[in-house]
């Protein structure tokens, strides 16, 4: 079993970051002569040291960071965030399997951690499906304890340290390696000014428009057929740039601050990172409560001119929209129904305004019964979600991995924290991926009987627009 240990300053007063650092290395070197080390065969240990800060601004502050990995996340509301840097632990498997191995397995590795600590990172897609060349250093499952986070609620903020104790390891050998993490900290929140992203040279898509709505139409054929209900069909869209695209500003240039999502960021190495800006919650669990939502159905409020009443009327009263999102809500409803008690499935269906786009949604709370309170039983009963995947579940991820001409990745993967009493992710969706000069984006649409594959095209590229607007150009 692990331990951990928070230590807070006793004048517990927020502190400016440069003066904050100082009183973590303080408390870093006090440990020194309370722990003796580890046995060889001991589990690792961990301590955590934390001080209040003055509200920072996280993305500036981790702009400026030189250790990697590099991560943040931002819940929809806006009230809790995490930046990291450096790595005290990860938990990382390899290999290709199914989806519920994966989550089984980050389970298993998880009891042996301490209980507050906070994970971050995802999974791909379909680990049924090999990992191209493009997915390096995100491997089908890969979750970082940062070494030094800046954390931030409604309540306040605070900037925490990570003391890692490894088998055999001395706290003094340990601590000097925590003390050197410490001192490589750049305490400073103004931008980087060496994040400009470069000129935007070349775009190409995967598939092709032609590839498609070939694509499409053979989807279509098997709604005919009664093979499937509903099918998600994804393209990449490639962007090659004059010269190496700093990643974090995608994230610090996100032209709609107001906007309802998720934003996710995570850089495992340097000039390889994976940015996601999702609305779509997969879930959300503390101990035994679970909240999860259906968000299914789309209008584009920029192609039609559309405020936020007229989009939300649109939506509402669109036959498809309304059978695509009862495709999503059934779906969750029936999967929860074997692992959970009380489920409260919200009868409204609400539409999640977005700057460009508008979705209909429909909340849901919900017991986890006690044999099946565990993150790798609701990850197993909810990714994919027919949002992301289709109805039926299983012949659709055959399919898209039959039809698709890229590896989706981590795209529409879970992506988000996780620790042993409480967890949140997203799906990740409107999503990034940059690797050196290029930079592949990732969204997809909703097939259902009746969709047209040159509307579907078009929905897609409002879906990316929003990250598009980031480098001030259009295509």
């Amino acid at each position: 079993m692990t331990e951990a240990h928070k230590n807070i300053p006793a004048d517990d007063r927020p502190h400016p970051i440069d003066l904050a650092l100082p009183l973590l290395k303080q408390r870093v070197r006090e440990a020194f002569g309370r722990h003796d080390g580890t046995g060889e065969d001991a589990p690792p240990s961990f301590r955590t040291f934390s001080v209040p800060v003055t509200m920072p601004d996280a993305l500036g502050w981790l702009s400026r960071q030189k250790r990697f990995p590099k991560l943040y996340w931002m819940n929809r509301e806006k009230s809790e965030w995490v930046a990291g840097v450096g790595e005290a632990d990860r938990i990382e498997l390899n290999g290709t399997g199914p989806n519920d191995r994966s989550f089984l397995m980050l389970e298993h590795a998880m009891q042996g951690k301490h209980a507050h600590a906070r994970y971050v990172g995802g999974f791909c897609f379909n680990n049924l499906q090999q990992q191209n060349r493009l997915w390096e250093g995100f491997s089908p499952s890969l979750f970082i304890l940062p070494q030094v986070t800046l954390e931030g609620s409604q309540t306040g903020a605070s900037l925490t340290c990570t003391l890692r104790i490894g088998p055999g390891e001395e706290i003094e050998e340990a601590g000097r390696k925590l003390l050197d993490a410490l001192d490589s900290v750049d305490p400073s929140c103004l931008p980087s000014a060496d994040a400009d992203l470069p000129d935007l040279e070349k775009t190409s898509y995967c598939p092709d428009r032609e590839q498609w709505i070939d694509c499409c139409r053979r989807v279509l054929d098997t709604f005919r057929s009664g093979e499937m209900e509903k099918v998600i069909l994804a393209r990449q869209t490639e962007l090659e740039f004059s010269g190496t695209v700093p990643a974090i500003r995608f994230l610090m240039n996100y032209p709609f601050p107001e906007t309802s999502t998720y934003r996710f960021y995570f850089e495992p190495v340097e000039g390889h990172a994976f940015i996601s800006f999702t609305p779509e919650r997969l879930y959300r669990r503390d101990g035994d409560r679970l909240l999860t939502e259906a968000l299914a159905g789309t209008v584009t409020k920029e192609a039609l001119k559309a405020d936020d009443h007229t989009a939300s009327e649109l939506l509402l009263n669109s036959e498809k929209d309304v059978r695509e999102h009862r495709f999503v809500k059934d779906t969750i409803y029936r999967e929860l129904q074997p692992v959970c008690s009380d489920i409260d499935m919200d009868e409204r269906v609400q539409v999640l305004q977005l700057s460009q786009l508008a979705h209909l949604y429909t909340s849901c709370t919900a017991r986890l019964k006690p044999e099946f309170c565990t993150d790798s039983t609701v990850l197993r009963q909810l990714h994919p979600t027919p949002a992301v995947g289709g109805v039926p579940r299983d012949a659709s991820m055959r399919l898209i991995a039959d039809l698709e001409p890229f590896c989706r990745g981590w795209y529409a993967g879970p992506i988000g924290w996780m620790s042993r009493d409480a967890a949140e992710f997203a799906v990740g969706i409107r999503s990034a991926l940059v690797n050196g000069d290029r930079v592949f984006l990732y969204s997809g649409a909703g097939l259902v009987r009746g969709s047209d594959p040159d509307s579907e095209w078009e929905e897609v590229d409002q879906k990316i627009g929003e990250i598009l607007a980031i480098t001030k150009q259009a295509t």
